[in-house]
């Protein structure tokens, strides 16, 4: 299991938009990955559930890839977040 932390700098946080990317980019992965806000976790897969965290800009969200590939899956989400969130 691999995990990290960020800091959301999107000004309108993890909206429909992010949202989509975030989750065509996890489905590249065999691994699970997690994003994790307040206590509530949700598969970054389930799009719905996903916006319904409610992340906004300034929010530090935890993120858990664990699975077969995470070794190279992390790293990857990792620069994406930062990249696009």
């Amino acid at each position: 299991m691999k995990q990290f932390e960020y800091t959301v700098t999107e000004p309108v946080g993890i909206h429909a938009r992010p949202a989509g990317l975030l989750t065509k980019e996890a489905k590249k992965y065999k691994s699970t990955i997690t994003l994790t806000k307040d206590g509530k976790s949700v598969n970054v897969l389930k799009l719905m559930a996903l916006m319904g965290l409610g992340v906004k800009c300034g929010d530090t969200v935890s993120v858990t890839v664990e699975g077969e590939d995470e070794e190279t899956a992390a790293p990857a989400m990792e620069a994406f977040f930062k990249a696009n969130l």
